[in-house]
């Protein structure tokens, strides 16, 4: 193992704030991992798994190790005429395993095109775009417990998928590192979800007259890239909060000072409400101060202009979480890893 000392995080989060690394070390095979999770280095220092850096706020140095996870490699476990499972690496590209499947008619999972991040994180999170969440999808979640360096084999009821949550943040939270996914994919009769969001008016604007994978892909890739910042242009990290669901007695409440309010229908009778739009109404839309700032056209970002530092970031978010609070007795949840 090759494990290099203070090294600056900057390349490795969408955000692209610079953080120091006291230890860093890249993780290219199970091996690998069993080999770092037996050493006196991992046992020693505190650490954290870094992906692709999509999903995480740096707010200060590390003082310990970062694991850069850079497993790769796509294996077809099964194929038949109808379906295809696939095992895929934690490190490999989310958008860019989206596009492999798209280019050769395996669908399921177009609709979540342009997520940034790696295969590794869209367990961990029950990554979900456009009325469609991976949990649909996953056959397995493979994990090397860090306390034991064994392997273990989670199928998806294991994994206790929730909205943007699994079992890994909740009772193994830390416990383990994803090392590869299987999923099962269609390979022909494909099931188009249109419906959510503005997919069917994106369709319609181009003229698309016969729906495939690659028009529906190319939609989403349409609708984010002009809603959502680019990470390459502007430091970001996605959406920042979670939508929050709440009691209908409480919707009821808002409804009437705010009857336009966007909501949808959530598990155990709750309602779903876009945090978005609550931001928004708040007033932060747009809103800059020095170099960071919530993204003009969307309220659910958080951005770096350039140079801006994270404990900064964190102090927004939380001005905003307050005033969500006080104005719609709403509490808001980071969905954003903060470290």
């Amino acid at each position: 193992m090759t494990i290099q000392q203070n090294v600056d995080l900057l390349p490795y989060n969408t955000f692209r704030i610079p953080a120091i690394a006291k230890y860093f070390i890249n993780i290219k095979t199970i091996d690998d991992a069993k080999a770092l999770f037996a050493s006196e280095i991992f046992k020693k220092e505190k650490h954290f798994i870094l992906g692709g850096g999509s999903n995480v706020l740096l707010t200060k140095n590390f003082e310990g190790l970062v694991v850069k996870v850079e497993i790769h490699g796509k294996e077809i476990i099964h194929e038949d005429d109808t379906s295809i499972t696939l095992r895929v690496g934690a490190g490999e590209n989310w958008h860019a395993f989206v596009m492999h499947c798209v280019d050769r008619n395996y669908g399921g999972i177009e609709n979540l095109s342009l997520i940034p991040g790696t295969v590794g994180a869209a367990p961990m999170q029950n990554i979900g775009a456009y009325g469609v969440e991976i949990k649909k999808n996953i056959l397995m979640v493979e994990g090397i417990e860090k306390a034991t360096g064994d392997v273990r084999y989670f199928d998806a009821e294991s994994c206790k998928f929730g909205y943007r949550e699994s079992i890994f943040k909740q009772e193994l939270k830390d416990q383990f590192l994803i090392s590869n996914v299987t999923f099962k994919l269609t390979k022909g009769d494909h099931t188009f979800n249109t419906t959510y969001g503005a997919i069917d008016e994106t369709l319609k604007k181009f003229g698309v007259q016969t729906l495939s994978l690659k028009t529906i892909s190319d939609a989403v890739i349409y609708i984010r890239s002009n809603k959502l910042p680019d990470p390459a242009q502007i430091g970001n990290a996605g959406s920042f909060f979670k939508n929050p669901s709440i009691q209908a007695d409480l919707m009821d409440f808002i409804k009437k000072e705010y009857p336009t309010i966007p909501s949808f229908p959530s598990s155990h009778g709750l309602v779903k409400i876009p945090a978005a739009w609550l931001i928004e109404q708040c007033g932060w839309k747009g809103k800059t101060f020095d170099s960071i700032g919530v993204h003009q056209h969307q309220a659910l970002v958080l951005v770096n202009y350039g140079g801006g530092k994270g404990e900064k970031i964190w102090e927004l978010a939380m001005k905003i979480k307050d005033s969500v609070k006080e104005k719609f007795n709403i509490t808001l949840q980071p969905e954003v890893n903060v470290i």
